[in-house]
């Protein structure tokens, strides 16, 4: 069941649109001028000790009750498969891949995935995304509302950004942190999870 998981996570689909091409473009999450942020419980982390069940008033307190109708979620496994997914997003997104976010994204956030990259391509403009490293992924919460299962994911990714067009060649190293939110019916037959938003976060 672990494996099924990994591949469940890896195909993780749907994405806010045109917000994460404007985050990708900021140096770290959201900059001092912008609103304070909400405060935050302690995440947990891809690479650490699977977590104890939360107590009822903190945001993993909906861990005991996912478990109790999917008694196979691993947090570790869900982490890493959602770390492959913002990968493939980010690289897809940057590319121009219209067929590979096709399979990963929702009807109505691939449509404005699709208008910003129909719309760089207009002027000429291609882009190339490469990971400087892997980027960290923690679990910020998650919660069972009926059958729907929601969990936010807060990344930290550093990459580098080649760009082509009218005015040239340009090379741009960025750090980006994100909060995406993933979510799944248990009663769907489609294992699959949908990103159904993305918000700037602090490094």
């Amino acid at each position: 069941m672990q494996a099924l998981e990994l591949l469940i996570s890896a195909v993780l689909a749907g994405i806010v649109l045109y917000q994460l091409y404007a985050v990708l473009g900021r140096r770290v999450g959201r900059q001092p001028e912008d609103e304070k942020p909400m405060a935050r419980s302690a995440p947990v982390a891809v690479d650490g000790p699977e977590p104890v069940e939360a107590v009822d008033d903190t945001p993993l307190s909906g861990l005991a009750a996912v478990r109790s109708r999917d008694p196979n979620f691993n947090v570790a496994h869900f982490l890493n498969g959602a770390k492959m997914a913002y990968e493939t997003i980010v690289k897809a997104f940057a590319a121009g891949d219209s067929a590979a976010l096709e399979r990963l994204l929702a009807p109505n956030v691939l449509a404005g995935f699709v208008s910003v990259i129909d719309q760089r391509a207009a002027e000429g403009r291609t882009e190339v995304v490469e990971f400087i490293q892997a980027p960290r992924a923690d679990l910020e919460s998650i919660d069972l509302t009926g059958h729907l299962v929601s969990a936010k994911v807060r990344f930290l990714a550093e990459f580098r950004s080649r760009t082509k067009g009218p005015e040239g060649e340009a090379v741009d190293d960025r750090r980006t942190a994100e909060v995406w939110t993933f979510t799944r019916m248990l009663t769907s037959p489609d294992p699959n999870w949908t990103l159904v938003r993305v918000d700037a976060a602090e490094a």
